[in-house]
């Protein structure tokens, strides 16, 4: 049975642009849900712990996850062949989401966002050491000025930082070292294996926390807010996935950078926040930096074609 998720693709020039042109518009729909997402989550951090938030994530994720992914449908998914990557992988993952909600708490959307863009950059740079690529000059320069932009938004020294920011940029050095664990196991684990570990991970480690976590009762309407976490998430990776089967990973990549629209507006429109001009100035030198890093990409791997 062919995969639903890619598309038969002609090679005709006009399906070609119209195929490119759906993953764009894929991809930007799947970042308006991961908008949504941490804005919901920030609005259920106003009446429950954070870690609730987190626990009803990964249990309405798993939930949702197990109408495709069971013994059933794909027999032998349970089976690893890099078990301790795959729970350390899991780990990061599951850090990553509490650092992330928890900072949701306190900051705006803008600036999680902006620390957030980061992670391309971390990932750049951790790259060189654990994947054994090579990061040239001009790429490291690239890192650093955009590291800078980071500092800018978080202002550390000035008696206006938030400690929040601090979970928020240890959630993006997590989630880049994720993302470095995911292309690690990708040449040896399916990804319906590695997305059942990423969620079963999470709701075993907070399940067991919840009696001493649980301070309030939810409403029901923070009930669905909270159920619908895993809704949103698992909608907006779905969305990912066909924008991908679409259109190269080159094309589709600085889209990333439009989330900052989404968190304005939702930012503004549900809590009032208006970020002040240092967060956008420094939002601006992170998206500088990492969209000159997708440009650097791109000359590199046209090198050998052209010196072919």
């Amino acid at each position: 049975m062919a995969d639903l998720a890619t598309p038969v693709l002609s090679s005709t020039p006009s399906s070609v642009k119209r195929q490119r042109l759906t993953g764009i518009a894929l991809m930007c729909a799947a970042l308006i849900c991961f908008s949504c997402l941490d804005s919901t989550v920030k609005w259920v951090n106003r009446s429950v712990d954070p870690l609730v938030t987190v626990w009803a994530r990964y249990m309405s994720s798993v939930v949702l996850t197990s109408f495709l992914i069971n013994p059933w449908t794909q027999p032998g998914f349970l089976k690893s062949r890099r078990l301790p990557l795959q729970l350390i992988r899991s780990g990061l993952m599951f850090l990553t989401t509490i650092c992330s909600f928890t900072a949701l708490k306190y900051l705006q959307l803008t600036e999680t966002t902006s620390i957030q863009f980061s992670t391309p950059l971390i990932v750049a740079l951790l790259a060189g050491p654990m994947l054994g690529e090579r990061v040239g000059s001009q790429r490291l320069i690239a890192i650093g000025f955009g590291l800078v932009g980071v500092l800018v938004v978080m202002r550390p020294g000035l008696g206006t930082m938030q400690p929040a920011a601090l979970l928020s940029l240890a959630g993006a050095i997590t989630y880049a070292l994720y993302g470095i664990t995911t292309r690690m196991l990708a040449a040896h684990d399916s990804s319906s294996t590695t997305t059942f570990y990423s969620g079963l991970a999470g709701l075993v480690l907070m399940t067991p926390l919840l009696p001493w976590i649980w301070t309030t009762t939810p409403s029901p309407l923070t009930w669905l807010l909270m159920l619908m976490t895993g809704a949103i998430g698992a909608f907006g990776h779905w969305l990912l996935v066909l924008a991908h089967a679409r259109a190269p990973a080159a094309i589709l990549s600085p889209f990333i950078y439009t989330q900052i629209i989404w968190m304005l507006a939702l930012g503004y429109i549900l809590f009032g926040d208006w970020p002040d001009t240092w967060t956008l100035v420094g939002a601006g030198i992170v998206i500088a930096s990492g969209l000159y890093l997708l440009y650097r990409e791109r000359i590199r791997h046209r090198e050998p074609e052209t010196s072919a």
